[in-house]
């Protein structure tokens, strides 16, 4: 049994775990619980929840089947916005995944306490975004099944990838993206997985997570390896996370198309990234918390940061914008000064001026402390932000496209159904992979929370 401490609730908001969870068994117990004790845990809700995201995920691989069949003429894509939905989308899910390593990466190597908590649903966040990513950019290709042809194999007829195209950098910065997100996700499990080997009752769970710890015994060497190799890769996460965006930031920055040449866009892309980011994993904290009834673990001191962070990533996109504006108008360049005015008083300027209230003037209600240090009004803004940084990757492509150079090919985008079910699918996906992973794994690091929970002992 763990005592109850009796403590300020100032104080108490401040630690980064609370009296009922300060313990190395009761830590334990309350992460393990859900996985090792199902028979006293009520799955109701999580059935629910699996059932409407399996629903969603099949219609999107039915969207995808089509497209394949049909081709991508079922969107609502034309000659002019050629890239529609699909790309926005891949750059969005690409944000929300590099955030996870990101955010995980850093504070690690920052040392900050409170990782321990949210680092392991980060990762997991990572790794399904940056899968369901990957697969916009192939669907969005003309031939999607000849999508190999971005990778140089030996081959009869000596083709070989244009090496100057965006399309490769980002094949290729997704692939290494992936692969390093399941190593540094895995690493970070191996000694949770012995800890659940341990603590099982049945032979079952006993063989399977043993088979997955990989003989983790605990020992002093085992765990100075697993620092060694924690650390560097956390040294190697953060540049990759950075290039990769960057590369993504290139994608438009390359290009000659007014609105998008410009210098800003790969730090601008990376830090969006980091906020939208940062926003999914405030989603999912609340959600975790409630859900696994985690409020020990998963405390209001790690909103309140959170919120500081996302406060600091807002002020920095408002400044973005800013210099995007300032930019086109001093260049004195017509083509950028007339999509300026398009992004004020066009077609989308309602998704405009939501999507500049969204993502900076609303979240501007973090300075004030009683807000960060209320969960629901924390949640409710981190959706509006996800929903922001969401309308500024379609508008990014949107607006652009449709009011280049040459006015004879100025049009509008209209999505069609398959658009729509495309991007609510690919978020019914990503749900449904997230369930299954909070079913299966340790949804908060049980041996970081522990060593958290040596460092602040009882107060």
């Amino acid at each position: 049994m763990v005592t109850t401490i009796n403590l300020d609730a100032a104080t108490e908001e401040s630690r980064w775990t609370l009296p009922q969870a300060r313990g190395l068994e009761a830590a334990n117990a309350s992460i393990a619980a859900p996985l090792l004790e199902r028979n006293r845990w009520n799955w109701l809700i999580w059935w629910i929840a699996f059932a409407a995201s399996l629903a969603g995920s099949i219609v999107f691989f039915i969207a995808i089947y089509l497209i394949f069949s049909r081709g991508i003429g079922i969107w609502g894509v034309n000659t002019t916005i050629v890239w529609g939905f699909a790309i926005a989308n891949y750059v969005w899910w690409i944000g929300i995944g590099n955030a996870g390593t990101l955010i995980s990466a850093m504070l690690l190597l920052m040392r900050q306490p409170w990782r321990a908590s949210t680092n392991r649903f980060a990762e997991a966040m990572t790794l399904f975004a940056a899968a369901i990513a990957g697969i916009f950019p192939i669907i969005h290709l003309g031939r999607p099944l000849y999508f190999y042809w971005l990778m140089p194999y030996p081959n009869t007829m000596h083709l070989w990838p244009q090496w100057r195209s965006a399309l490769i950098w980002d094949f290729w910065a997704i692939l290494s993206y992936i692969l390093f997100s399941i190593i540094f996700w895995y690493v970070g499990l191996i000694p949770d997985f012995a800890t659940l080997r341990d603590r099982a009752r049945t032979k079952a769970p006993a063989l399977i997570y043993g088979a997955l710890a990989l003989g983790w015994r605990g020992s002093a060497q085992h765990w100075h390896a697993y620092e060694v190799l924690h650390l560097a890769l956390a040294c190697l996460g953060v540049p990759l996370v950075v290039s990769l965006h960057s590369v993504v930031g290139m994608d438009f920055a390359t290009s000659l198309m007014p609105g998008w040449q410009e210098t800003i866009f790969p730090p601008y892309f990376v830090v969006g990234a980091m906020y939208s980011g940062f926003a999914m994993v405030v989603c999912l904290a609340a959600l975790v918390r409630w859900g696994f009834r985690l409020e020990g673990l998963i405390t209001i001191a790690h909103f309140n940061v959170m919120a500081k962070v996302m406060l600091m990533a807002s002020i920095v996109m408002g400044l973005s914008y800013a210099t995007e504006w300032f930019t086109a108008w001093y260049g004195g360049e017509r083509a950028d000064r007339g999509l300026l005015a398009f992004e004020f008083t066009g077609t989308y300027a309602p998704m405009f001026c939501t999507l500049l209230l969204c993502n900076v003037v609303i979240p501007q209600a973090f300075w004030f402390s009683p807000i960060r240090r209320s969960i629901a009004t924390v949640f409710a803004i981190a959706v509006l932000i996800n929903i922001g940084m969401w309308l500024e990757r379609i508008l990014i492509v949107w607006n652009t496209l449709s009011h280049d150079y040459t006015p004879s090919m100025w049009r509008q985008f209209l999505p069609t159904v398959w658009d729509w079910l495309t991007t609510f699918g690919s978020f019914a996906f990503f749900v449904l992979l997230y369930l299954v992973f909070v079913r299966l794994v340790p949804v908060v690091s049980m041996h970081e929370v522990r060593k958290l929970i040596a460092q602040e002992g009882p107060r």
